[in-house]
């Protein structure tokens, strides 16, 4: 246990207190002290946890050049056989309190180690031994004038049998000197391996510096930003930071060997793995050498396969907490650095492969060099063969093809396996200096956790309303909890639980939109939780609404500097609209509060047919009392039917009118409905709609009558066209903000990258809010 630790976290338990106290307070500063004060007391309970082996290991023990020098001639003076003191009596104390073997030891460091002596002097003052440098210069001048070789004088093949040794033990100089080399590979090796470890941090460390440079620079100082498009940034721009690494599919899953299909990163994150890459290769090979006629190891070969299992081991290690930090959801480097989920979730994956490539090494190697000196397996190598196990494991089922066919398997196989990874791990290293890299593991995962359970804690259980609505869509209409102190994200995305006995412990991420009062959560019908709510809304009568307790967690995500443009384009495909209409409609309120603000907004929507709409309907209606918001929507396959049901259910509104029409329901009780409030319910729906003998034709019109304010264009978007126009019509910098299918979020992405140049030398930004991590 680490005691400074403990008692700061009982300063910010005892600060807490007050927060903890039930009031209805709708200030954010109060939500936001309790919120950073509960954070650090976690993180410091954790710390004040942490064990002493973890509080001594490496990073923080290295053996160093003292003991190098020690360990190299205590070897030597071991090897010649003598005898200086008894066996109860330890290495240390005997040569700092017996002259004969303090002389031994002081012309070794004389030969091999000068620069050292004073480590050996401290270390005798460990002993009560009050050794000065001028009893070294009489140690060395007895060892000159008495020094003999033990051999000459026993024939005792047993230590213990051979009476002490009552003068300094002869050494051989040449063999001093290849003692000294051969600890200096073996245990500077270790040494080299920790410093090397933490260079690959600090180029993390690195990154994330400059790009929160980048990213924060766009919020505080977006004059600078905006002017920056001369032919070197713009440049860069088109070439680096902001294209996909091959042509065009960054969201969209590229196809590779048949099925094994992935995601490619960006061409800046694929350059920043690049040169993690290299690095890594640099560290495992740098400076690893073999001293000839080595006394630790019999040949070459053992010396290297020790020597590359070392540095392959501590280097893993070194990166493994950053692995489990890219992988939370409560990541601060996200904040840190403005990137979203999903991009830490890419680094995740391939920072998981260069880890698994060095543990295999590690392995290999480690295995091989026990097999050729014969050692007996001991129980710590059992576990690491078995944390080895779960870690090939883990790559298999991370396959996309394998985690988009059977997320859920998926999700609940990487977290136990992840488990038994990182735990084997920790008993396999506990007596080798490594246990702080896997008690640091362990203490983000259980970080992450801690707070995911604060955060369901602070959100409470709430009874929702869910609709199932037109297009296979579900709208989740939850109350906000009180006190209010549950602060909207623009743009980002909750976890939600659905508090069902078949699915209460999985939690999936949606966007959302957000009302005074409600959040409104929105979900395409697709496979697994999704389906099964929607197969179970078809049980009631009504088929298209019910109450289900459920259990938020979040926000999460990150606004984009979008005010900061003269322009703003936020473009959505299909199911992509929740978030990027709270972000536009937020703009628009924070753009009217702040009247020095000029930014034009422009919403751009592509749907498949007219059916699409009906789900978002509400909302769109919503942005007839919008004066400064362009909108537009694509309808890509107009002539498709629109379902005259579907239509007359569009406003959630008629669906909910539960103390006049319905009878109370929850998740149990089927929705019951009377003769006469069904004819009431009905007669709402249609609101006095008459038809032709082709409806669509008339729902269509009455479609484009009721959202008048918005401009359809029946056709599929020229997304270069579009692009190119949006920044011409602007009066200077644009941004573009996107969320929508993969293939259409890249096309935007090249669309952008094409026009960084542009001939007017406008800044163009793209900013993208589709969060693929599956």
């Amino acid at each position: 246990m680490y005691i400074p630790a403990l008692f700061i976290s009982l300063g910010l338990a005892i600060l807490l207190v007050p927060f903890l106290v039930p009031i209805r307070s709708k200030s954010p500063l109060h939500h936001r002290l309790k919120t950073a004060i509960s954070v650090c007391l976690v993180v410091s309970s954790l710390v004040a946890i942490a064990p002493e082996r973890a509080q001594i290991g490496a990073p923080f023990h290295k053996y160093g050049k003292s003991k190098i020098a020690f360990y190299g001639c205590n070897y030597q003076i071991v090897l010649t056989q003598a005898r200086f003191c008894e066996p109860d009596k330890s290495l240390e104390w005997c040569y700092c309190n017996n002259f004969n073997a303090f002389a031994t030891i002081a012309h070794c460091y004389k030969i091999a180690h000068p620069g050292e002596v004073d480590s050996l002097l401290d270390m005798c003052r460990q002993y009560k031994s009050n050794l000065g440098a001028e009893v070294v210069t009489r140690a060395n001048a007895y060892y000159d004038h008495h020094a003999r070789k033990v051999e000459n004088f026993t024939n005792s093949s047993s230590s213990l049998l051979r009476p002490l040794t009552n003068f300094p033990a002869k050494l051989n100089e040449t063999e001093t000197l290849i003692f000294e080399h051969a600890y200096r590979s073996f245990l500077g090796n270790f040494d080299l391996s920790v410093d090397y470890g933490a260079y690959l941090v600090l180029f993390w460390i690195c990154v994330f510096c400059l790009a929160a440079v980048g990213n924060w620079s766009k919020i505080w100082l977006p004059g600078l930003q905006q002017r920056l498009t001369d032919p070197v940034t713009n440049w860069f721009r088109h070439h680096v930071s902001l294209p996909a690494t091959g042509t065009r599919n960054k969201t969209n899953e590229q196809p590779f060997a048949y099925f094994l299909h992935l995601l490619v990163p960006t061409r800046a994150e694929t350059l920043i793995l690049l040169a993690s890459l290299i690095l890594c290769v640099y560290f495992m090979t740098a400076n690893i050498s073999y001293v000839e006629d080595d006394p630790l190891f019999n040949t070459k070969g053992l010396a290297l396969l020790r020597y590359y299992a070392v540095r392959a081991s501590i280097l893993s290690s070194s990166l493994m907490p950053l692995l489990i930090l890219f992988g939370g959801r409560n990541n601060f480097l996200q904040w840190f650095t403005r990137w979203d989920y999903a991009t830490f979730i890419t680094l995740h994956r391939w920072v998981s492969r260069e880890i698994m490539v060095m543990i295999c090494i590690h392995s290999v190697n480690y295995s091989y060099y026990l097999r050729l000196r014969n050692r007996v397996i001991e129980t710590y190598v059992y576990i690491g063969s078995a944390a080895f196990m779960a870690g090939v494991a883990i790559m298999i089922q991370g396959l996309l093809i394998l985690r988009r066919k059977w997320y859920e398997v998926f999700l609940l196989l990487h977290i136990v396996l992840a488990a038994v990874f990182i735990f084997g791990a920790w008993l396999h290293v506990e007596d080798m200096y490594c246990v702080w890299f896997y008690y640091t593991c362990a203490a983000i995962w259980a970080f992450d956790r801690i707070i995911r359970v604060l955060r369901l804690y602070s959100f409470g259980i709430a009874q929702a309303r869910v609709y199932l609505l037109p297009d296979e869509t579900l709208k989740v209409v939850v109350s906000k909890p009180k006190p209010d102190n549950w602060e909207a994200v623009p743009g980002g995305h909750a976890f939600i639980h659905f508090l069902r006995p078949s699915c209460f412990w999985q939690s999936h991420p949606f966007t959302y939109t957000m009302t005074e009062d409600e959040i409104c959560l929105f979900i395409k019908v697709k496979k697994g939780v999704t389906l099964q709510l929607a197969e179970y809304l078809k049980t009631h009568k009504d088929k298209k609404f019910t109450h289900i307790p459920v259990a938020i967690e979040g926000p999460y995500g990150e606004k984009t500097p979008a005010g900061r443009y003269d322009s703003s384009v936020f473009i959505a495909g299909g199911n992509g609209i929740p978030g990027i209409y709270s972000e536009v409609v937020e703009l628009e309120q924070s753009t009217n509060a702040d009247r020095k603000s000029k930014c034009k907004l422009k919403l751009v929507w592509v749907v498949r047919e007219f059916t699409s709409l009906l789900w978002f309907y509400e909302e769109l209606l919503k942005l007839q009392n919008s004066k400064n918001i362009e909108t537009v929507i694509f309808i890509t396959r107009p002539a498709l039917a629109v379902d005259p049901g579907a239509f007359k259910r569009r406003r959630v509104r008629d669906l909910s009118v539960e103390s006049e029409i319905l009878q109370e329901s929850n998740e149990l009780t089927p929705l019951v409905v009377s003769k006469s409030q069904a004819q009431t319910y009905t007669a709402e729906m249609v609101e006095s709609d008459s038809y032709s003998e082709d409806p669509t034709a008339d729902i269509r019109a009455q479609i484009k009558s009721e959202l008048s304010h918005i401009d359809f264009f029946e056709a599929k978007p020229n997304i270069a066209k579009l692009v190119e126009t949006s920044i011409v019509e602007s009066t200077g910098s644009t941004c573009f903000v996107t969320c929508g299918h993969p293939a259409m979020v890249d096309d935007i992405r090249a669309a952008v990258v094409a026009n960084i140049a542009n001939g007017e030398k406008k800044r163009v930004d793209y900013f993208e809010q589709l969060q693929v991590w599956a």
